[in-house]
């Protein structure tokens, strides 16, 4: 199972947000969030909706996807916050997110595939 890494995401948005030289406030004015957001994120503090992962990606440039590690299995799933799920509800988050990453992937490939037709337009 794929989970979202905090701290993969905290590294990644800090990073990119320095070399482009913008503070929480700038980075929150150009993705819609709240500079304290940003800080939270940073401080590995608050799990961003998918909305404001995707927010962040663009403006940072980064894929939503690496940010997802492989994790064991256990009896809470942080996204969703949840203490326990039995079988049924786990196997409803795993298509739940395959359904996300096959979606992305859709984005992804529509975005490239716009990009080659603008090009042959001009």
């Amino acid at each position: 199972m794929k989970i979202l890494s905090t701290s993969k995401l905290s590294e990644t948005v800090s990073e990119l947000r320095n070399k482009m030289h913008l503070t929480q406030s700038e980075l929150g004015e150009r993705t819609g969030l709240h500079r304290i957001m940003i800080g939270r994120i940073e401080r590995e503090d608050f799990i961003p909706s998918i909305t404001q992962l995707e927010s962040l990606s663009e403006v940072l440039g980064f894929e939503i996807t690496d940010m997802f590690v492989d994790k064991e299995r256990t009896q809470s799933f942080i996204a969703l916050r949840s203490e326990s799920m039995n079988e049924i509800e786990k196997a409803g988050v795993d298509t739940l997110l395959d359904m996300m990453f096959a979606l992305r992937k859709q984005i992804l490939l529509r975005r490239k595939v716009g990009h080659v037709s603008e090009n042959k337009t001009q």
